[in-house]
């Protein structure tokens, strides 16, 4: 199919973009854009043999998307893969008659297929290491015990606990899973393992059944069954069902929890649990954008408890959370509050400070990478010493920033800039070409902008001053970073029609006379113009969509 289309084009050419038109463009808004574009680079109408040429090869790429888009079902293809679907083997053979829903209904259904073969090959580990740490010594000491031992001045840190989790799952088939998980335990010099092999299956698109066997040096056989339903389209139920062989006997358990939306961000839960610490418990979160609530009450054996959290989302690229806990019962009382960031792309740091009566103070560190978890619970002290809260607190975000400062920061920046170093190398010659077709552009609309210029003059109308289109550097804290623009006057003032500029919401390094000078940054479009004698200016982002002339544009004469 490629083959009859024309001349070969660059792969991620973007053929809405050389058209300027919307995705959802109707065919007499491709049929406007193609002949006006037609019109600037038609062969005939250049003497020169070198603008000849190149008016040829423009033309045959404007012909070539035209011909992609106006055809629905090649323009079906066009949307899912873009220009490998065109070249791809075997739609050929399509029948003509197919939809576009048709055809997306055929590649979804190929999706799926390509989908069951990955999830064949897929294992999904989780793993999760948990190093307890006892620097009670810090802040509690027993001084009086210990003058005459050597290095008793030295406060002594202790690991005291550990455990280690880790979990793969084997896709068997689409709707059977094997999921097998190990751990390993060890506090105060006493430790364990155990081993479960849990098998599920879907058995329809409203729910799910697992079955599990585990075994362990501490505890003995454990057999499971766990049931997942959705009772309606807001509600589902589960159940978990598990019999525990132990030297003392049998131990039975059950669980189910009852959970429905309540509204588009809340949901509340119904929890039962019969057997070993049987209690019952409600609560309802509420999940948004910028918070995260959570309201819970449990009544059990031995412990019942209150508990209320709430967590805030800023908005920013660093996915910052700052949360806080009150839970109350039996127990005491126990107030938490702390951060977390993410420190890098698949990495996220958070610290909690735990306050409780009679627990003491303590840290809890976690470090989230990929779908591991390393979470490192540091006790400071049993007593609500003033101090222990202190460092706890304060020392967490010194040593945060400072690492942030002197060690992340640098560190992603390198990695960024060589990220962008090899994306510009395998883009080389792309650009390379991009750079030439788009000179060539520029070269073959000096006439047709000439014409414009001037009638657009005669009516006092829009008149593109400068215009300037790559990655512009205005943060004082940038001011090394080199500015990357290209100039795209002529390219903008060829697009006016009828005192107007109207762009697409696209990347506009697709439209005619333009190219990508940076690749893989963040670029802007500028534009300084004249409407009605008074200039105007705006800045646009690279896939914003624009309309000139504006009111809000235009440049105060006082200012």
């Amino acid at each position: 199919m490629a083959a009859a289309l024309g001349e070969e084009a660059p792969e991620n050419e973007d053929y809405y973009s050389l058209l300027n038109v919307r995705r959802e463009a109707s065919q007499e808004e491709l049929k406007a854009a193609y002949r006006r574009l037609c019109m600037l680079y038609h062969p005939d109408k250049h003497r020169d043999p070198e603008l000849k040429t190149q008016a040829e090869q423009l033309f045959n790429l404007v012909h070539q998307a035209y011909e992609v888009l106006s055809d629905p079902q090649t323009r079906a293809i066009y949307d899912i893969y873009g220009r490998r679907g065109l070249e791809m083997e075997g739609w050929e053979v399509v029948e003509r008659r197919r939809t576009p829903a048709e055809i997306r209904e055929e590649f979804e259904r190929l999706q799926r297929e390509r989908e069951e073969r990955r999830l064949q090959q897929r294992t999904n580990p989780k793993g999760t290491i948990s190093v307890g740490i006892d620097a009670t010594d810090l802040f509690d000491r027993y001084d009086e015990e210990y003058e005459d031992v050597p290095g008793s001045s030295f406060p002594q840190i202790e690991i005291n606990k550990m455990h280690i989790s880790q979990s793969i799952e084997a896709p068997l088939t689409a709707t059977d899973t094997a999921i097998l998980s190990g751990s390993l335990s060890t506090q105060n010099g006493n430790g364990g393992g155990s081993i479960n092999l849990a098998l599920r299956r879907v058995t329809s698109p409203k729910g799910w059944g697992e079955l599990e066997f585990g075994a362990g040096d501490l505890q003995g056989p454990l057999f499971g069954l766990k049931i997942f339903r959705n009772l309606t389209p807001r509600c589902f139920i589960t159940t978990n069902c598990a019999l525990q062989f132990s030297s003392r006997g049998i131990r039975p358990g059950l669980t189910t929890v009852l959970a429905r939306n309540l509204d588009k961000n809340t949901m509340g839960y119904l929890q039962w649990r019969w057997g070993i610490q049987s209690a019952m418990n409600t609560s309802i979160v509420r999940d948004t954008k910028t918070s995260h609530f959570t309201v819970a009450l449990q009544l059990g054996i031995p412990h019942s408890f209150m508990m209320i959290s709430y967590q805030h989302k800023f908005q920013d690229e660093d996915q910052t959370r700052v949360k806080g806990s009150l839970k109350a019962g039996f127990f005491g009382t126990i107030v938490e509050y702390g951060a977390e960031r993410k420190i890098s792309r698949h990495s996220i740091l958070g610290a909690t400070v735990s306050v409780g009566v009679p627990q003491g103070v303590s840290l809890k560190i976690k470090l989230n990478r990929a779908s591991q978890t390393y979470f490192f619970p540091v006790h400071l002290t049993d007593q609500l010493l003033p101090s222990a809260v202190f460092y706890a607190t304060v020392g967490p975000l010194v040593i945060y920033f400072a690492m942030h400062r002197l060690i992340i920061k640098p560190y992603l920046r390198a990695q960024k800039e060589k990220e962008l170093e090899k994306q510009r190398e395998s883009t080389a010659s792309d650009v390379q070409q991009k750079k030439q077709e788009a000179e060539a552009a520029v070269r073959l609309m000096q006439e047709s902008v000439r014409r414009i210029i001037e009638a657009e003059e005669a009516r006092m109308g829009l008149i593109i001053v400068n215009a300037w289109y790559g990655k512009f550097v205005n943060d004082n804290s940038r001011k090394n970073e080199k500015v990357k623009v290209i100039d795209v006057t002529v390219p903008l003032q060829c697009l006016v029609k009828d005192s107007k500029l109207i762009l697409t919401e696209a990347s506009k390094a697709g439209l005619p006379g333009f190219y990508d000078p940076c690749v893989g940054e963040e670029k802007s479009l500028k534009v300084l113009y004249q409407f009605r004698g008074v200039l105007h200016q705006v800045m646009s982002a690279d896939s914003e969509a624009l309309r000139i002339p504006k009111q809000s544009h235009r440049i105060d004469a006082d200012g």
